[in-house]
């Protein structure tokens, strides 16, 4: 089985279990989870994150480390599955369609091609917003057979994503889209939909994808997850009207921050000696500002800070410490570790 990993325990160490008892530890293969980033993660922010991982686990710097060789080669798997726009794109479709249907995307980038072991009827009827032909919904079409024909149908809504900039979300902005569904077939005009005629432009499906490009107007004070509805622009139906276009605003938060739970959230890089002697750093705010921050004594890792009124638009900044790595150390830095070691620091 993919992912599993099955070791035996030996019986004089397992208390309360079976002589040769498989251990089974689920290994989590979502990208995502791997290079640690969420899901409303801009492109952006994804690539910074892998330059991030790679550079730390690049076996050039971790030579003879099998564990960091394996680090590296699960975060590449991860990069190569959601590092570009289109990849991403068919890695989060694939997601959502297992979702509804199980293992195997049912549409081949909502294209011709299907995946066995499902109706296909039921599955293109749950696609383009129909209900799918349980055996409750087959007894409901019988009750209801003299009204059914007067039920308006409608193609299912499509869920997608914008990156913008944090200049453009507060001012607005008009930005091109490159926008992907289903449409009613040109040659059949639909009418194949749901009978035994046959097409040979869409397979007797009456509706084809095809992809154009459009723009989308980007209100001022947009925030991160903000979602913009286009109405009828979602996928059509053969025999009713065309879903919507859902599309969830993902502000990139450039370098060395990241969005948590919608909350801006910025790496402060501080030396050790700060940390723990306490001092002062300065930092440049996403507004451009630079203002100075005071680090207790005794600061962690991980602490944090807030600044209001210095985040996006105006609003609160979560300032993140983080510890400052230096490139290459000085002599005389060397020689300063190697005093402090002595003391047991």
């Amino acid at each position: 089985m993919p992912g599993v990993l099955t070791a035996s325990i030996d019986a004089k160490k397992s208390i309360g279990l079976k002589l040769y008892e498989p251990l089974v530890v689920i290994m989590d293969d979502n990208p995502y989870t791997i290079l640690g980033v969420t899901k409303d993660a801009t492109d952006a922010e994804i690539k910074r994150v892998y330059r991030k991982l790679a550079r730390q686990y690049h076996p050039d710097r971790n030579p003879n480390d099998a564990a960091a060789e394996e680090k590296f080669k699960s975060i590449q798997s991860a990069y190569d599955k959601i590092g570009t726009k289109d990849s991403r794109k068919e890695y989060d479709n694939r997601d959502r369609m297992n979702d509804m249907f199980g293992n195997g995307s049912p549409f081949s980038g909502f294209g011709g091609g299907f995946s066995g072991g499902v109706d296909i009827g039921d599955m293109f009827s749950q696609f383009v917003g129909g209900r799918g032909r349980t055996q409750s919904s087959v007894n409901q079409n019988r009750e209801r057979k003299n009204s059914s024909n007067d039920e308006i149908k409608k193609g299912s809504d499509i869920e997608s994503a914008l990156d913008i900039s944090l200049e453009d979300a507060v001012k607005g902005a008009d930005i091109k889209f490159n926008h992907r569904r289903l449409k009613i077939c040109k040659k059949c005009k639909g009418t194949t939909f749901g009978t035994t005629k046959g097409c040979s432009e869409c397979n007797a499906l009456g509706i084809t994808t095809r992809e154009s490009t459009i723009t989308v107007k980007v209100p001022p004070g947009a925030v991160q997850g903000q979602q913009l509805r286009l109405k009828r622009m979602g996928n059509e139906h053969p025999k009713g009207e065309p879903g919507d276009l859902i599309i969830n605003i993902r502000l990139d938060a450039e370098e060395g921050r990241r969005w948590e739970n919608g909350r801006l959230i910025q790496e402060a890089p501080i030396s050790y000696s700060t940390l723990i002697l306490g001092g002062k750093i300065q930092i440049r705010t996403p507004s451009n500002k630079r203002i100075q921050i005071d680090i207790p004594a005794n600061s962690k890792i991980g602490d944090r800070r807030r600044l209001n009124g210095h985040g996006h638009d105006g609003g609160p900044l979560d300032i993140e410490f983080t510890i400052k790595e230096p490139e290459k150390l000085t002599k005389e830095q060397i020689q300063a570790l190697k005093k402090l070691k002595e003391t047991g620091l």
